[in-house]
């Protein structure tokens, strides 16, 4: 009965905690918890039962499970390698295309030190601080596991048809004026929910957000336009920003041209990006102050774990030092209980 509760408990704390703020990874975190202590209450009715259907469940679970902690890992470095390999065949080789490669070689290693009796190998100093290493991977992919389950549960946002505005973020061209399928898809995502809500009362006004970079010919939100256009959007529902050169200044310029246009007036406003940035785009957004949440455009499965990796990172950058306080903090701890060790062996 308690088990029962506690899972309820999670599953409310989750929910208030998501329909507050769906922009948090702590989110994440709570859906994980609510999951499992719902199959510990599985595993519990299922035993106690003796309920052949629970009992098939539960040991479908423990197989799935199972065989992820024995496979996992060689399953995770094999699929690293594979993507790292179509990305760059597709993508090019630059640095911002080789994460899933870093990874790849990242578990490999791993996994061959595990064969190795470190410490009859190295000092005990040296195996402390490898043991640290150890824990703050474990540390940052505990975050990323939770970021990954907040950023896909983020994406079941379904916006109502009563928007003013839909911003559409930009990103780069091809040859300085082309729109790549990336930002295609942007595009359309936001031309399918203006046709709905055309459809049904009157209809957004679109910000196309994007400057121009030094390589490009134009702005980005100048040829977003005019691609929109071409799709069949009306030039009057067309707008333009085009200053922005980050997530942030699209966010805060469309900010000031919505706020001009409506001179005051409440507004409501979503905005339109590829899947995987959703959930920072969404965080950029609260910082420039917009109540607003975004619709993902599919991507390309061979892009989309590279692309998430990278989104990992640059939220992580965005709270340095709140991860750096709290790495040295551990590793802070861990200097003490080693000195105290230490003392303890010579007295």
């Amino acid at each position: 009965m308690v088990l029962y509760y506690l899972t309820l408990f999670f599953f409310i704390i989750f929910a208030v905690s998501y329909i507050q703020d769906r922009r948090k990874i702590i989110n994440g975190f709570l859906l994980n918890l609510f999951l499992f202590s719902g199959c510990m209450l599985l595993a519990f009715q299922a035993y106690e039962t003796q309920n052949p259907i629970l009992m098939t469940i539960f040991i479908i679970l423990v197989a799935i499970f199972s065989f992820f902690a024995l496979f996992g890992a060689v399953l995770l470095m094999g699929f690293s390698f594979w993507n790292a390999r179509t990305v760059i065949k597709k993508e090019g080789r630059n640095f911002s295309n080789l994460l899933t490669l870093f990874l790849g070689f990242g578990i490999l290693f791993m996994i061959i030190l595990s064969f190795f009796d470190l410490n009859a190998l190295f000092p005990s100093y040296v195996v402390s601080i490898i043991s640290f290493i150890y824990l703050v991977i474990f540390y940052f992919f505990f975050i990323f596991v939770n970021f990954l389950v907040a950023s896909l549960v983020y994406q079941l946002y379904r916006p109502r048809l009563n928007k003013h505005f839909v911003i559409v973020l930009g990103s780069g061209l091809i040859d300085g004026h082309i729109v790549p399928p990336l930002l295609a898809n942007r595009i359309k995502k936001a031309l399918a929910f203006y046709d709905r809500q055309a459809a049904k009362t009157s209809p957004p006004k679109i910000i196309f957000s994007g400057g121009r970079g030094d390589d490009e010919k134009l702005a980005e939100s100048v040829a977003m336009r005019a691609y929109a256009i071409e799709h069949g959007l009306p030039a009057d529902d067309a707008l333009i920003e085009d200053r922005s050169v980050n997530t942030l200044q699209n966010m805060l310029y469309s900010k000031e041209i919505m706020d001009t246009r409506m001179k005051g007036q409440k507004y409501k406003v979503i905005f339109s990006t590829n899947n995987f940035h959703l959930f920072r785009a969404g965080i950029y957004a609260k910082k420039a102050g917009l109540n607003a949440q975004g619709i993902g455009a599919k991507t390309a499965f061979y892009f989309w774990p590279n692309a998430m990796i990278r989104e990992f990172i640059a939220i992580i950058v965005m709270h340095k030092k709140f991860h750096l306080l709290l790495i040295g903090s551990m590793a802070l701890v861990g200097i003490l209980l080693q000195l105290a060790l230490w003392y303890s062996n010579t007295h």
